[in-house]
């Protein structure tokens, strides 16, 4: 709409849904605390920010009492730049 153009494989984001504790923060950047406390991974790795060559997955779901509505997955693989 304002003549940004956007190609496939472009990264986005809107923001983050995210509450007042740390385990309801919705990104990296806030569960690493801009960056000043690392994250440890399941392979024992530990990361403050992505990284190229890692895949960020994203899966969605809503639950409301018996109902269920999944929204699928998304994921794609940050490559370096050129």
């Amino acid at each position: 709409m304002n003549g940004c153009p956007v190609n496939v494989g472009d990264l986005m984001a809107s923001g983050t849904i995210s509450g007042t504790t740390p385990d309801s923060f919705g990104s990296l950047l806030e569960l690493s605390w801009g960056g000043k406390n690392p994250i440890s991974l399941r392979d024992g790795t530990e990361r403050k920010f992505l990284e190229d060559l890692d895949t960020v997955i994203m899966r969605g779901r809503a639950v409301k009492d018996h109902i269920r509505v999944g929204f699928g997955e998304v994921r794609g693989k940050l490559l370096p730049a050129r």
